[in-house]
């Protein structure tokens, strides 16, 4: 397949009630043992690529070094790649489609695009992150590249108090309304596990709506039947793995 129809085939995945699961990896070792597990797409989760390569989380991991890994990862699978891309590496709509435009070359057909200001405080304001994204459609569009742009909001993410959650609902739906008129293809909602939110972030959205899985979070199962496109695990892989190689080690001393 071309990376057009990767493209389109990662696009066709997203089916509210019928989620695609992303069980993120971290390099092109743990991407191919995935799609040869029969995965029918793979992700990187940031934190993880970047931990892969002893960086923290935060855009630590150089730019170069991501792209490279991006590009060997698509090389190695046949199935779409989309590569968590923090915050694009840059503040300003024109940098962050740069730097997309850099990562797309790498044969990566959708990016996670995230509203925190990374290093920074707090999130983008709503008006800010659209313009950034709609800077990133321009650039895929520029290529003829359907590029999933799978938008991350941070409003829940970064409330730890989970009873709070109810209350940062409208904000968050209103980001979705302006992410999708910018040319967001999904609406992302990590940190949020309450399957009654869930549900209304599902129908409040006209975007296929991602969530990821954490400790308290409906099943599969539950997140499908509230409808929910899209589901993926962070870096709760890489750090199993790690916990796993170091357990093997310490059975083999």
């Amino acid at each position: 397949m071309t990376q057009t129809e990767k493209a389109r085939l990662f696009a066709d995945l997203h089916v509210p009630g019928d989620p695609v699961i992303l069980y993120n990896i971290w390099d092109a070792g743990s991407a191919r043992a995935i799609a040869e597990a029969g995965a029918k797409a793979v992700a990187t989760g940031s934190w993880s690529v970047a931990a892969a390569q002893g960086y923290g989380d935060g855009e630590e991991i150089p730019l170069d070094l991501l792209l490279r890994i991006a590009g060997r990862i698509a090389a190695t699978v046949d199935v779409p790649v989309t590569v968590d891309f923090e915050g694009g590496y840059a503040e300003t709509a024109e940098d962050t489609a740069a730097n997309a435009a850099r990562l797309m070359e790498t044969g990566a057909t959708g990016i996670n695009y995230e509203d925190r200001v990374v290093n920074g405080e707090g999130l983008y304001d709503t008006q800010t992150q659209a313009d950034r994204i709609r800077a990133i459609r321009q650039a895929a569009d520029s290529t003829g590249l359907p590029l999933f742009i799978n938008a991350r909001t941070d409003v829940f993410l970064k409330e730890p108090d989970r009873s709070k959650h109810a209350g940062l609902l409208a904000d968050a739906l209103d980001r979705a309304a302006a992410y999708t008129e910018a040319g967001a293809s999904g609406f992302f909602v990590p940190g949020l596990v309450d399957g009654d939110l869930i549900g209304k972030v599902c129908d409040g959205v006209s975007l296929p709506v991602n969530v990821m899985m954490l400790d308290g979070a409906p099943s599969v199962q539950d997140l499908a039947a509230l409808g929910v496109a899209r589901v993926s695990y962070g870096p709760g892989p890489y750090i199993d793995a790690m916990q796993d190689l170091a357990a093997r080690f310490r059975d083999a001393a």
